[in-house]
């Protein structure tokens, strides 16, 4: 089920109304209700991988009480290898057994063997399955290092596995911050549920007035990369790098802001990442909720910065390494997470990566304008030339994408593949980047203007974007269901 379809939107209302009429002041009947929907939202897609959801579940739920439950250290060692070999097996055979196959063929292929019959399994990848395993094992991870302690409600946990609104992409939620608020009695505010509603607004924009509208020209841009100029190719980066982000945190949001209609917070997942100043700042802005959890069960446990130099640039691209894979069994994750590595290295090795904590205000001073807005513009940059990785379908095509957009400059002015006026699209995009510069220091709250004739004009501009960009014939699923 998707946030952007009609069956959400019947379906929401539904579950809103049945939590807060059946579930008041009880914290178990909620806790049945927001299970029951969690399960429907998901086999809404495809029923068959629920099974996954609920042996995931029962999993982590004994092996957490095991881990808890037993004082040698021995013990309590092989429990959480039985949650890391589930979890990453689990993950492994789904999304990556093809890939290493294929890739294994390859290579043997390449060194002049030739292997008939490979046996591949050619199966569906479940949605979110990349989200909801990193997030139970997280579960058995924090109760191991002793800073959580199971749950005895299955029911709770299983709710927090499954959560419907950050169940198939995120955020990836700890347990010490999500089931805390599972287990207790939940109380409507009204404060909490305006605030939700606005998000939902938000990201309902960012998805279907900025992302869908930009994917027919991005994937015309790709697919056809070879009969465009640079100039087009060009747009082609800008306008992936926007569908990507408005896709994502477009959803985000509207997880978020359901969230908050049964009275829940979760974590926010963009911090505006396209106004970074350094690589490492894009990092601490982009896809935080993965971003800090490689960082806290990963990059730490490895030694993180601490020891020899040469030992933290290997954690440095370990880390940008599985985050590549993580995205996508392709070499084209593998190097779009291998070059972050090399873009972030000269953040590290000058210490300049916790220099930019603050939010940049471009129009303080002459200089700052000059020398952040430069930075700004150079992050974009190779953001945008690393997203041509991450959007070709092979590493040929991204190779090729990138020799004809930087090594034989063309121009001439690109057409939208159903003569839509491109004005339109220019004009929305400095329109968004605008209006996020103003809202910058806030995301978990864009549309909080005091002003209430402002909040009202903003409703009703994002309303009417929404219907003049919406377009029915399109595919309006996510980009990170992908993953």
């Amino acid at each position: 089920m998707l946030f952007n379809s009609l069956d959400f939107f019947i379906f929401l209302p539904i579950v809103f109304i049945l939590f807060w009429l059946l579930g008041k002041d009880k914290a178990k009947t909620q806790n049945i209700i927001l299970l029951i929907a969690s399960y429907v939202f998901y086999g809404w897609w495809d029923y068959r991988f629920l099974s996954l959801i609920v042996f995931s579940t029962f999993v982590d739920y004994f092996v957490g009480k095991a881990i808890y439950n037993n004082s040698n250290k021995k013990v309590k060692t092989k429990w959480l290898w039985v949650s890391i070999i589930f979890n990453l097996g689990l993950l492994g055979f789904f999304k990556y057994y093809d890939f290493f196959v294929d890739s294994f063929v390859d290579s043997l292929l390449f060194a002049g063997f030739e292997i008939q019959n490979v046996w591949t399994l050619k199966i569906i990848l479940p949605v979110g399955i990349s989200f909801y395993t990193f997030q139970t094992l997280s579960y058995s991870l924090d109760i191991y290092r002793e800073k959580l302690k199971p749950t005895n409600d299955l029911i709770a946990f299983g709710t927090y596995v499954s959560f419907f609104p950050q169940l198939v992409a995120g955020p990836i939620e700890r347990a010490s911050h999500l089931l805390p608020q599972i287990t207790k009695e939940k109380r409507f505010k009204y404060e909490q549920a305006v605030e939700g509603l606005k998000l939902m607004l938000w990201g309902l924009f960012k998805k279907v007035a900025i992302a869908d509208s930009l994917a027919l020209m991005v994937d015309d841009i790709f697919v056809n990369y070879g009969t465009y100029p640079s100039s087009t190719l060009i747009l082609g980066a800008i306008f992936f790098g926007f569908q990507i982000y408005c896709d994502f945190s477009g959803y985000s949001d509207i997880a978020i802001g359901t969230s908050k209609l049964f009275g829940v917070e979760l974590m926010s997942n963009f911090r505006f990442p396209y106004f970074s100043r350094s690589i490492g700042e894009f990092w601490r802005r982009w896809h935080i909720s993965l971003s800090t959890w490689f960082r806290d069960y990963l990059y730490i446990p490895l030694g993180g910065s601490r020891g020899s130099r040469s030992k933290a640039i290997r954690n440095i691209f370990v880390i940008f390494l599985v985050s590549g894979l993580w995205h996508g069994a392709n070499w084209t994750f593998v190097v779009w997470g291998l070059f972050h590595a090399l873009l972030f290295l000269p953040s590290f090795y000058f210490n300049t990566n916790r220099k930019h904590l603050d939010n940049v205000e471009l129009f303080r001073s002459a200089k700052t304008f000059v020398l952040e807005g430069a930075q700004i513009l150079m992050v974009f940059s190779w953001v945008m030339l690393s997203w041509v990785f991450f959007r070709s379908e092979t590493l040929a095509d991204a190779f090729s994408y990138l020799q004809n957009m930087l090594f034989d400059f063309t121009y001439w002015e690109y057409n939208h593949p159903q003569g839509y006026r491109m004005w339109d699209y220019y004009v929305l995009l400095v329109g968004f980047v605008i209006f996020e510069y103003i809202i910058r220091k806030d995301e978990r709250n864009p549309l909080d203007f005091n002003n209430r004739f402002v909040r009202f004009l903003c409703y009703i501009i994002l309303i009417l974007l929404i219907i003049m960009f919406y377009d029915d014939a399109m595919d309006r699923s996510f980009i990170y269901f992908q993953f």
